[in-house]
C-alpha cells in the first residue's frame, strides 16, 4: 500500500507541475488537424486553364478531384477512388486530356504510371472514371523520364521489367496503352536527358566504381562520354538551353566546393560557369523554366530561408506585386497554364502550411482557392528560428529551432528531431512534427548535422563513414547547446527521427545512453551491413556511393567498422525508453531491421514499445495507420519527458492502434529474401487453413457469402473463391503463426479487381479484412465446413 500511496502522490506532483509550467501555451491542437487528411490539396490548373484538380479525401483517402475553373470546389468530380493507398502525386498530359498518376501496393514502391480522362463517364458501378494502367505490371518501378511537348499523347517511362535493377527506356502511349521500347538499359543508365524537340541527347550513367558519367547520345544512339565525377561530388545535367546546343548543368568537381550552376556544351561537355550562390554560403539550389519560351526564369538558394534570384523581370514583378500584398510568405509559382498567363500560387511560412490561389498575370488579380488546413488556428502556431552552434570538432552546424509558443523558453522537455537520408536537410518553413511537439510543449531542434546537403562538399563529405560517430555528435552537441543555453531540461530530453533519422534515435540511445530519456525511432537502420545487403536492386547505381560514404562490406575492415557504428551490435547499452515503428512492406529499411533491435531488447528482458503496420512501407501513408502512429508516439513521450497529451482518439484509430502494436514476445526475425508480411507469431507451426471455407463479407451492411477452398503447403497456400457476383482466385497466401494474409484475383460484375485479403485463423473460424479498389476496407468471418 505505501508503494502505491508513494506513485499517487508523485503522479499528483507532475500533474500540478504540467499544469503550472504549460498554463501559459494555447490550448492543444487536435492531432487530427495537424495530420489528419487535409481538406484541399495539391491544386494545379490545366494546360487549357479549363479545369482546376487537386486531392481530398474520398471515401477517407486521398484521390484526385476536378472541377471547372469558374466552379465551386462543392462541384467537384472525383477522377480517382482507391481507398487503399492516397495519390500523393499527379499531373496533367501536355494537351490536358488526361490525368497521371503513379500509385504502389501497400508501400512496396513498385510504381505503375495510371491515366483517366477527366471527360469520360464514371464507369458503371462506380463514382469515378476507369483508370488505366499504362505500364501494367508486377513487382516492377516505372519511373517516368520524360513528358514530351512534341507528342502530347505520350510519356517517356522507365522500366525494370527486364533487369530489376536497371530501367529500359520505353515510349507509351496515354490513349492506348501501347508501349514501344527505345533502347535496353545495358550500359548502367541512371538518367536519360530530351533537348527541347524532344530527342534523346543525353544519358547519366553510373560507373562501376561510383563515380558519374555524362555521355552525349547521337542520332545514331552511340554514346560517348563528355565530362564525369567522382563519387564524392555532385555533377549532372539539368535541362537544355533554349539555343538546344547548350545544357544547364549543376557541378562542385574538383576544386569547387559549392555546386554551380554551370553551362555545358552539349558535344564536347566543356562547361562555363553561369552562377554559384552570390553570398558563397550554399550550394545552387535550383532553377525554374519558362516552358512557353525556353528562357531561364530564376535561380534559387536554400539558406536558413529560401533565397530567389529572378532572371525574368515580368516574373521578379508578379513575384514582388504578390509579396507586398501577403507579406513575409515565400511564394511559389506552382501550376500554369500553356500560355503561361494564369498560376496557381501556393503562399506558406514557417508558422501558415499554406494558402492556394489562382493567379492572373494579365489582370494581375490573385483569387483565393483555398486555406490549407483552414482548420488549423495559426495564431497557436511557433516560429521556427534558424540557429548555429559548435560540435565536438569544431564544426559549425547549421539547425532551426522551435519554441512552444506561450513559454518562456526556459528548461523545456525537448525532441530532437533528426532528418532522414543522410544526405538531405530540412529547411525553414511549415513543419508539422516541429508545430505538434511545439504545441505540446516541446522545444524542438532539427539539426543539419554534417552529411546533410546544400552546404558544400567539404560538410557533405565530412560525414563520410561517420554514422554514429561524429554524425551523431553534431546531434548530441546540439543537445548540450540547448541545455547551455538553459532552453533544454537535460533529463528532459528526447531524440525522434525516420529512415536516417530512426537510426540517429537508436544510436543516441545506444553510443549515448545518458544523454536522452526517450526515444522515437521510425523506420530505423540497426544493422548497417543488413541494410546495404537488403537495399532494393534498382538502388544497384548508388550501391558503390552506399560503400563508400557508410563502409565497404567486402573488407573487412569496412564490416569491423559497420558492426562498432550499428546500433543493433551494442543493444545491451540502451538503457532508455524506446519506441520502434516500421512498415512491413520498407522496401528500403527492410522490417528486419526493427525485429533485430525489438528482438535484442526484448531477449534481455528490456522493454520496447513495437508498432508494426503490416500495410505500409518506408512511412506511413494510410491516415489511420499514421494517426496511431502518432498517437503513440504523443503518449510515449508525454510520459517519458512530460509534454501534454491528447487522450481522445476515434474509435477507429484506437482499433488500429491495438492492431499495430506489436507484443515484443511475438516478434520473429524474418529472412530478408521472405516475401514481406506480419512478424508476429504465435510460436506454433503455421496454422492449418487447408479445405473447404464459408465466407461471409460485410460490404456496408450487405452480406455476401461466398465458398472458398484453399490448398496449403506449409507457410504458403492459394485458393478458389466462388459467390453469386463474381469469382477469383486467391494466391501468395502467407500463414505466419495464426496470421494469414494474401491476394484475391477476382472478376467481379465483369472488372478484373485485385483485393488484398488480411486477418487470422482461430482453429474452425478465420476473420480479418479485405481491401477492395473504388469501395475500400471491408470485413470477413469464415468458418470451415464440417
Amino acid at each position: 500500500m505505501r508503494k502505491i500511496s508513494v506513485m499517487f502522490f508523485a503522479l499528483l506532483l507532475s500533474v500540478t507541475m504540467t499544469n503550472v509550467s504549460y498554463a501559459q501555451l494555447p490550448p492543444i491542437i487536435d492531432r487530427e488537424v495537424i495530420f489528419g487528411n487535409p481538406e484541399y490539396a495539391g491544386a494545379q490548373i490545366s494546360p487549357d486553364g479549363r479545369y482546376i484538380s487537386f486531392v481530398k479525401p474520398y471515401k477517407g483517402t486521398m484521390n484526385v478531384w476536378v472541377k471547372g475553373v469558374s466552379e465551386p470546389f462543392d462541384a467537384a468530380r472525383p477522377m480517382t477512388a482507391d481507398t487503399a493507398r492516397p495519390v500523393r502525386n499527379y499531373f496533367w498530359s501536355r494537351d490536358g486530356k488526361y490525368i497521371l498518376f503513379v500509385q504502389d501496393k501497400g508501400g512496396d514502391e513498385n510504381f505503375n504510371v495510371y491515366a483517366v480522362n477527366p471527360a469520360d463517364k464514371p464507369a458503371a458501378g462506380s463514382d469515378v472514371p476507369n483508370a488505366r494502367n499504362l505500364t501494367d505490371a508486377k513487382g516492377i518501378r516505372a519511373i517516368i523520364q520524360a513528358v514530351p511537348e512534341t507528342d502530347p499523347d505520350a510519356i517517356f517511362v522507365g522500366i525494370n521489367d527486364r533487369d530489376k535493377a536497371w530501367h529500359d527506356l520505353y515510349k507509351v502511349k496515354i490513349s492506348t496503352g501501347e508501349r514501344t521500347l527505345i533502347s535496353e538499359n545495358r550500359d548502367r543508365y541512371q538518367g536519360m536527358v530530351f533537348d527541347n524537340a524532344d530527342k534523346l541527347r543525353m544519358a547519366v550513367r553510373s560507373a562501376p566504381n561510383g563515380d558519374t558519367e555524362i555521355l552525349k547520345i547521337s542520332a545514331d544512339g552511340k554514346a560517348t562520354k563528355i565530362y564525369d565525377c567522382n563519387t564524392f561530388e555532385t555533377c549532372g545535367p539539368i535541362r537544355f538551353h533554349k539555343d538546344n546546343k547548350r545544357v544547364y548543368f549543376q557541378t562542385n568537381k574538383g576544386d569547387l566546393d559549392l555546386i554551380e550552376l554551370v553551362l555545358m556544351d552539349a558535344e564536347t561537355g566543356a562547361v562555363t560557369k553561369f552562377e554559384s550562390d552570390p553570398l558563397g554560403k550554399v550550394d545552387f539550389g535550383g532553377a525554374s523554366f519558362s516552358e512557353l519560351s525556353k528562357e531561364l526564369v530564376a535561380t534559387v538558394y536554400e539558406d536558413d530561408r529560401e533565397r530567389i534570384y529572378w532572371k525574368d523581370k515580368g516574373y521578379e514583378k508578379d513575384y514582388n506585386n504578390i509579396k507586398k500584398r501577403l507579406g513575409d510568405r515565400d511564394v511559389t509559382f506552382q501550376s500554369a497554364t500553356r500560355d503561361e498567363t494564369k498560376f496557381i500560387v501556393v503562399t506558406s511560412s514557417d508558422v501558415d502550411p499554406g494558402t492556394v490561389w489562382l493567379y492572373d498575370r494579365k489582370s494581375k488579380n490573385l483569387s483565393t482557392l483555398y486555406q490549407v488546413r483552414e482548420k488549423l488556428d495559426r495564431k497557436h502556431l511557433s516560429p521556427m528560428k534558424p540557429v548555429r552552434y559548435r560540435s565536438s570538432d569544431g564544426l559549425e552546424i547549421p539547425a532551426y529551432l522551435t519554441i512552444p509558443k506561450g513559454s518562456d523558453g526556459k528548461n523545456l522537455p525537448t525532441v530532437l528531431f533528426i532528418h532522414g537520408g543522410p544526405w538531405g536537410r530540412d529547411s525553414w518553413g511549415y513543419h508539422p512534427y516541429a508545430q505538434f511537439l511545439a504545441n505540446r510543449g516541446y522545444a524542438v531542434l532539427q539539426p543539419n548535422f554534417r552529411a546533410s546537403t546544400g552546404y558544400g562538399k567539404k560538410f557533405l563529405n565530412a560525414g563520410n563513414n561517420q554514422w554514429g560517430e561524429k554524425m551523431q555528435d553534431d546531434i548530441t552537441w546540439g543537445k548540450k547547446y540547448l541545455v547551455e543555453q538553459g532552453i533544454a531540461d537535460p533529463k528532459r530530453v528526447a531524440i525522434m527521427g525516420g529512415s536516417y533519422g530512426g537510426y540517429a534515435a537508436l544510436a543516441g540511445v545506444t553510443f549515448t545512453p545518458d544523454e536522452y530519456a526517450a526515444s522515437v525511432a521510425i523506420v530505423p537502420p540497426s544493422n548497417l551491413q543488413t541494410l546495404l545487403d537488403s537495399i532494393p536492386p534498382y538502388w544497384e547505381p548508388i550501391r558503390e556511393m552506399f560503400y563508400k560514404r557508410m563502409g565497404d562490406p567486402r573488407t573487412p575492415a569496412g564490416l569491423a567498422q559497420m558492426k562498432r557504428q550499428s546500433p543493433h551490435a551494442h543493444a545491451d547499452k540502451i538503457k532508455t525508453p524506446l519506441m520502434v515503428v516500421q512498415g512491413a512492406n520498407d522496401p528500403r529499411v527492410k522490417q528486419r531491421e526493427s525485429d533485430q533491435i525489438v528482438v535484442a531488447l526484448r531477449d534481455r528482458n528490456y522493454p520496447v514499445e513495437y508498432i508494426l503496420a503490416p500495410d505500409e512501407g518506408h512511412g506511413f501513408a494510410r491516415p489511420v495507420n499514421n494517426m496511431a502512429m502518432i498517437a503513440a508516439a504523443e503518449r510515449f513521450l508525454a510520459k517519458h519527458i512530460g509534454g501534454r497529451y491528447q487522450e481522445s482518439m476515434t474509435p477507429e484509430v484506437a482499433k488500429r492502434l491495438a492492431e499495430i502494436t506489436v507484443d515484443p514476445k511475438n516478434v520473429v526475425i524474418k529472412d530478408p529474401n521472405t516475401p514481406t508480411g506480419s512478424a508476429v507469431s504465435n510460436g506454433a507451426e503455421a496454422a492449418n487453413i487447408a479445405g473447404k471455407w464459408t465466407m461471409s463479407v460485410d460490404a456496408g451492411g450487405q452480406v455476401i457469402d461466398l465458398a472458398v477452398e484453399i490448398e496449403q503447403n506449409g507457410s504458403d497456400f492459394t485458393g478458389t473463391m466462388a459467390s453469386m457476383v463474381g469469382n477469383g482466385t486467391i494466391k501468395d497466401g502467407k500463414i505466419n503463426g495464426n496470421a494469414i494474409k494474401g491476394i484475391l484475383d477476382a472478376e467481379v460484375q465483369g472488372q478484373p479487381t485485385t483485393i488484398e485479403m488480411e486477418g487470422k485463423i482461430d482453429g474452425e473460424k478465420m476473420s480479418g479484412t479485405l481491401n477492395v479498389p473504388g469501395i475500400g476496407t471491408v470485413t470477413f468471418t469464415a468458418v470451415r465446413n464440417k
